[in-house]
């Protein structure tokens, strides 16, 4: 079975020091926002090309957490409207409305899946307050236009980079283009640890000091409590292991973009809508960074199921949109034909940077071989 994503095969390959790593923090006697957070800190901000990086338990913490502290600095208020694509996980959406914001979902463009400047621009009223773009999938969303619209109509904007880790566009990176942006490094990210943590990263002083207060029970200095904060704290050893795999990232992606373009290249089936139209010069192989590739089908369930039996691993990303869960009676019915749609077709292949060519090749003759 060629597998969709080996974790194991990704980290035997740092094993040695990320043993390492740990054993540090141990031998520290530190195991709360020690130094390998502050390094880590640090080192991702630099990476981004940020002021300011605050490491918080998990990615939906760190969008959770901006949000809250724009509204702790009076820039946000309950009720206002934040504008962010239809299509995305979930997490972006509970964000919003954890803070008792309120969404407004706009379908993607069909390209890119990601937000559609011409749809956002259409869904501001008087209400909106913020823009939360996501790069779905690892492609940057059209960032220069999406600031030129807050910046006309006075928006905040949260990026989504959880899927982005190192994706750029004229050499400015995820992360560092909106106000503040939140990262995830679930073990399956681009940048992943061994559990769950997460970052902001912001160019905005006041911004970054509110975070840190907020993440530490809204403690700005022992046993003093600015806000009711919760405790979302990076983990000290998982800090140290993701100091290990940052330096690994850039070769990483690398790889990915490589198996990207093999499946763009070979695979020929006409019944795989591949991502782009076929063509990632469209955008500029810098700013996709390949989290995932997904590909679409009428007959998803049938390719599903054919892969499966030729021995290739896939996954769904995602089978139910957020309007349609159960969690939110108050959107179920809205009508998002163009979401909707994505959500029934899109199939991920496999795409793991440690993936031989030998896989690469399986995959695609598997996805050839494929009649609907």
């Amino acid at each position: 079975m060629v597998a969709f994503l080996d974790l194991k095969r990704i980290n035997a390959q740092y094993r040695d020091e990320l043993l390492a790593a740990v054993a540090r923090v141990i031998d520290s006697g530190h195991y709360i926002a020690g130094q390998e957070v502050g390094h880590f800190e640090r080192e991702f901000a630099d990476y981004c090309g940020t002021r300011h990086c605050i490491g918080v338990a998990n990615g939906l913490d760190a969008l959770t957490l901006t949000l809250r502290a724009w509204k702790e600095l009076g820039k946000l208020r309950e009720g206002d409207e934040v504008i962010v694509p239809a299509n995305t996980y979930i997490a972006s959406i509970l964000a919003i409305t954890e803070n008792r914001l309120t969404p407004v979902l706009v379908e993607p463009d069909e390209a890119s899946y990601n937000l559609c400047p011409r749809k956002v621009e259409a869904a501001i009223t008087p209400r909106t307050r913020a823009l939360l773009p996501v790069h779905l999938y690892g492609q940057l969303a059209p960032m220069p236009a999406l600031l030129e619209i807050a910046e006309r109509h006075r928006l905040l904007v949260l990026e989504d980079s959880a899927q982005a880790h190192g994706a750029s566009l004229a050499g400015r990176k995820a992360g560092n283009w909106g106000h503040a942006s939140g990262f995830s490094f679930y073990p399956g990210k681009n940048l992943g640890a061994l559990g769950d943590a997460g970052a902001i990263t912001t160019g905005d002083d006041e911004l970054a000091q509110t975070l840190r207060a907020l993440r530490n029970y809204g403690s700005h200095e022992k046993y003093r409590n600015l806000y009711q904060g919760p405790n979302s704290r990076l983990d000290e050893i998982q800090a140290a292991m993701l100091r290990v795999k940052l330096g690994r990232l850039e070769a990483e992606v690398a790889r990915r973009r490589t198996i990207a373009q093999a499946y763009q290249d070979n695979i020929r089936n006409p019944a795989l809508r591949l991502p782009l139209a076929g063509d990632v010069d469209v955008i500029g192989l810098e700013s996709h960074v390949w989290h995932l590739f997904v590909v679409r089908s009428a007959t998803r369930e049938a390719l599903q199921g054919h892969l499966a039996a030729m021995g290739v691993h896939t996954l769904i990303h995602y089978p139910i949109p957020p309007h349609a869960q159960q969690a939110y009676p108050q959107l179920n019915q809205l009508s998002l034909p163009l979401t909707e749609t994505i959500h029934r077709q899109v199939l991920s292949l496999p795409m793991d940077p440690s993936m031989t060519d030998a896989e690469v090749a399986r995959v695609v003759d598997a996805c050839n071989r494929f009649s609907a």
